[in-house]
């Protein structure tokens, strides 16, 4: 202690040595006696001047105290430091006593800075303990209290109470314990009994039951635990319980096949009452994804036993896809609809489920209850995101199955029917699923599109190849169909009626209520609630036994028909209700008309009023039928629509091309002239495109005939040729006139079938696609109508003699005559014997075929436009003409057209003006006789010609000017 007394003497004598000038500027923390107040004021300045605050320079200034600041709490920091001062005697250094002071200052701060940040770390703990230790004081003043009333009321007792009054209480405490004793015995051997009756429940199926007893239970022998006994029945219940979650988990599992409200209703309240809602639904997922492998594999493992029952093969162990390829094809269909069946008992299942869930939520929500606990409410949301989410996963399971099923045969050589049911069962599927959870089904649509394209493919070329051999030994005779026929009768056709029919149902269905609406982003079909306690799957059965008989055909033929109408002179004896329209109650068809008696006046002509079948063959009420067929592709597998839509338009095609190479090329590059520019570009583009012919000639081998190859028939069809029993040269007939209407019209009616079934195509092809199938409609089925004229031309340009009438102009008339003639010339009595001949033959024809009025308009224009030219053509003929010759001219074309008006009703009578204007250009002057040949272009040069060498009011030099203008201008056309 002298030491340290003499060390501090020392160091005081240091200081006053110092200079006055040092102790001037001696700064205030030298000094070691020093105030509070400057230490504070000492400490703000530290603090402007401190840096900025390191976590890691504050513990590396901790880490280096030294460890005897921490050993005991008697240390004596002052003491510590002045021990490791200088001995007595050695000097001492103000620099590293300062800096020693600066280190120690540092030091102190950053322990002072760790020493606030634990308070505030620690304050709301302190907080915290602070408050129970205030709680536990208050409970240990009520306990004071308890304890001095309790000594009181002792002390009371022990001056009132006799020893015969303390034996009664102490009898009266032993009666209780014994009454408490046979209570807790009683409640003991009440457990014993409970497993009995746990296990009734369980056989009654009552889960929600068993478990509330069994936690009342185990509620009961936790009381009792401190008995023996007890603790055994505790682990017994617990295994129980453990049992009854597993009955509970068999019990889910039956929900998924086969739902029912009210046992669903009992598993989930027993799930509710092991507080296990949301474990439910998971298992739950898991019990319908195996549903559905477990029935997919079931129902075509059944199928494929039963085929294969001879073999002796285990298909017990096969994997579900090597049992679908064993199916035969024999039962492919019928195995489809029950793996629908089963699949759709899953979903609806699923579907049930998610119902109840809604129907339980809502209740709730109306109640008031679902919104005080929060547990139950997440509970609920969670249950509701996870079966939306297990939508698309069961139906993505069951679209695989049904996928690997299909995939797994080859439905090619299917018939048309059955892959038609094949294709009606997936698109209905397609349409549950989309109602079941919006998905567009891509995985089905694919497998189906790929079967689809490959039965096509081999479906259509098998169905052209099957129409040329109806084409080619067709003999073009009217097939007798009703009057009241239409395509919508036949078979074929009847899914567009009922397409209709629930158009119409859709329409007068009255809008849903809010509350049953379904959400926006999936259609409702109505599977789920019309198909509640059935299968939308059983639907073809059923339109089967209610399907209605096709009657189209007609009871009497064509001849019958006419005849009764023709030769029905009077009608007075028919019941007035018989002469009312009527309407066929079966086919809803429009009233018909009765036929009338045709007009005496009109005897000759073929006008009837009889209201007949339309004009078509067998082979076209084939192709119509084949449309029907494609069409109903269509609406069950929208993906090839556009695929069926360019087959279809291949069959129009080819019936046109085969109609106009039969009966439109009889007159070669004449009736190919007279075509329009239209359809002559629509039978380049089918003869180059879709037709091959069977034999050709090579122009190296010439005569050579060669088969084309399979790469030239790949996309082609073979050229057909007429039958060897139509015959087209005989005149009597007109030339197979017969055959060329049934022929030529049974086109035009199967173009006005393609018109009406526009709107329905439209609307099974996409959007990008639609373009086709208006060109389609614009450029070929429009020009179906044009037909007629190449295919009758040639019967009005061969049954009128034109030539022998031409040669009698030439030869037996003379145009330079000087009197004017009253009597007209004998070509025009012999023209008109041709035109009676063939008004006659026309009227046989009609007997046996009817003839529309369009036909008949048609070819007497034909008849009478080449009677007209050869008029024109004759006259140019005449070298000499006079004024006189003229007006024989003029009377001879007005004999014929007066005469003419009476065999024909059509008007006007065509060009008449043509002939009528060349007559007249003969008493044209000079300069308009110029501009009139310039004008009329339609007459030939040698028809313009002789006009000019016929006028005699020019002179030679005119008519040769006049001639040479009109060759230049015909050189340059």
């Amino acid at each position: 202690m002298a030491q340290l007394k003499q060390k501090f003497k020392s160091l005081q004598n240091l200081i006053q040595k110092q200079p006055d000038s040092q102790k001037a500027t001696k700064s205030p923390e030298l000094e070691v006696n020093v105030t509070s107040a400057e230490l504070t004021a000492e400490a703000v300045v530290v603090k402007e001047k401190a840096p900025v605050y390191d976590p890691q320079v504050d513990q590396e200034i901790l880490d280096s105290i030294e460890k005897d600041y921490f050993d005991s709490q008697q240390f004596d920091a002052s003491l510590f430091e002045l021990e490791k001062l200088p001995e007595v005697g050695e000097s001492l250094e103000l620099g590293q006593i300062d800096s020693d002071r600066q280190r120690l200052r540092g030091q102190l701060q950053a322990v002072s800075k760790k020493v606030s940040d634990l308070v505030l770390q620690n304050h709301s703990a302190f907080v915290d303990e602070l408050h129970r230790v205030i709680d536990l004081q208050e409970s240990l003043q009520t306990a004071t209290v308890v304890c001095k009333n309790g000594r009181r009321q002792l002390s009371s007792a022990k001056e009132r109470f006799t020893t015969a009054s303390l034996g009664l209480l102490a009898n009266y405490k032993k009666r209780q314990k014994l009454v408490g004793l046979l209570n807790s015995m009683s409640t003991i051997k009440t457990l014993q009994r409970t497993d009995i009756r746990l296990r009734e429940m369980l056989e009654e199926e009552d889960y929600p039951g068993a478990i509330q007893l069994c936690l009342e239970c185990q509620k009961a022998a936790s009381t009792f635990r401190h008995y023996k006994c007890i603790s055994e029945l505790s682990s017994k219940l617990q295994d129980t319980l453990e049992m009854i979650e597993e009955q509970l988990d068999v019990a889910l599992s039956k929900t998924c096949g086969n739902f029912d409200m009210k046992y669903y209703d009992k598993v989930q309240t027993a799930y509710r009452l092991l507080g296990k809602t949301q474990t439910a639904m998971d298992q739950l997922h898991m019990h319908f994804t195996s549903a559905v492998h477990n029935t997919a594999f079931t129902i075509v493992l059944g199928y494929v036993e039963l085929t294969a029952a001879t073999s002796g093969s285990n298909f017990q162990k096969r994997q579900y896809n090597d049992l679908c390829k064993n199916v035969t094809p024999e039962t492919f269909t019928s195995c489809l609809i029950d793996l629908c069946k089963a699949l759709w008992e899953v979903m609806k299942s699923y579907h049930q489920t998610m119902e109840w869930h809604e129907q339980k939520d809502k209740s709730l929500e109306e109640s008031g209850s679902g919104s005080t606990n929060v547990d139950a409410h997440f509970t609920r949301r969670y249950v509701k995101q996870k079966l939306e989410h297990g939508l698309s996963r069961i139906w993505g399971d069951v679209q695989q199955k049904v996928k690997t099923y299909i995939l797994s045969t080859d439905l090619s050589y299917f018939k048309f029917d059955e892959f038609i049911d094949v294709l009606d069962i997936i698109n209905r599927l397609i349409m549950i699923g989309e109602e079941f959870c919006g998905s567009k089904s891509e995985g089905l649509q694919d497998s189906i599109r790929k079967q689809s394209v490959n039965y096509f493919r081999n479906y259509h070329r098998a169905r052209m190849d099957e129409l040329k051999m109806f084409l080619e030994n067709e003999a073009w005779q009217l097939c007798p169909v009703k009057a009241n026929f239409s395509i919508m009768q036949l078979q074929e056709f009847k899914f567009l009626r009922s397409h209709a029919q629930q158009q119409r149902n859709i329409i007068a269905t009255p809008t849903q209520s809010p509350e049953h609406t379904v959400p926006t982003n999936r259609p409702n079909y109505g599977f789920f609630t019309k198909f509640d306690n059935s299968s939308p799957f059983d639907l073809p059965a059923q339109e089967d036994e209610d399907e209605e008989k096709e009657d189209v055909m007609a009871t009497n033929g064509y001849m019958e028909d006419r005849q009764l109408s023709v030769d029905s002179e009077s009608d007075e004896d028919i019941p007035e209700e018989l002469k009312q329209d009527f309407v066929d109650e079966q086919t809803g068809e429009l009233p018909v008309k009765r036929p009338t008696k045709l007009p005496k006046s009109h005897s000759g002509s073929l006008k009837r009023q009889t209201k007949l079948g339309p004009v078509l063959t067998n082979t076209t009420l084939n192709v119509i039928r084949l449309i029907g067929k494609y069409a109903q592709m269509m609406s069950v597998l929208k993906p090839i629509a556009f695929d069926v839509i360019i087959c279809m338009s291949q069959i129009f095609d080819y019936y046109l091309y085969t109609i106009y190479s039969f009966f439109g090329i009889d007159l070669g590059d004449v009736n190919e002239l007279s075509l329009s520019n239209k359809l002559r570009t629509t039978l380049k583009r089918i003869k180059d495109n879709l037709i091959y012919e069977e034999q050709q000639v090579t122009p190296t081998t010439p005569g050579v005939p060669t088969v084309p190859t399979a790469e030239e028939k790949k996309d082609k069809f073979g050229q057909p040729y007429l039958s060897g029993m139509v015959d087209l040269s005989v005149r009597e007939s007109l030339y197979g006139l017969a055959a060329r209407v049934v022929a030529a019209e049974s086109l035009v009616f199967l173009a006005e079938q393609f018109e009406y079934l526009q709107p329905t195509l439209d609307n099974m092809i996409p959007q990008a696609k639609k373009a086709f199938l208006q060109q389609f409609y614009s450029q070929t089925v429009t020009t179906a109508v044009e037909i007629r004229k190449p295919v009758y031309r040639t019967v009005a340009a061969k049954s009128i003699d034109y030539e022998n009438l031409f040669n009698l102009m030439a030869t037996t008339v003379k145009w330079d005559i000087k009197d004017i003639m009253s009597q007209h010339s004998s070509y025009v009595d012999r023209l008109l014997q041709e035109f009676h001949a063939f008004n006659s033959r026309l009227q046989e024809v009609s007997r046996r075929v009817p003839i529309p009025k369009v036909v008949e308009h048609i070819l007497w224009e034909y008849c009478i436009r080449l009677s007209n030219r050869t008029f024109v053509e004759g006259y140019a003929s005449a070298k000499k003409c006079t004024n006189e010759g003229r007006a024989l001219m003029q009377l001879d074309f007005q004999q014929f057209l007066m005469k003419l008006e009476k065999l024909t009703d059509l008007r006007p009578i065509p060009d008449r003006e043509y002939v009528e204007a060349y007559i007249k250009a003969y008493y044209l002057p000079e300069a308009q006789l110029e501009l009139w040949v310039k004008d009329h272009r339609e007459y030939s040069v040698k028809q313009l010609v002789s006009i000019v060498n016929c006028v005699d009011h020019k002179n030679k030099k005119a008519r040769q000017r006049l001639i040479n203008s009109i060759e230049e201008t015909w050189n340059r056309r």
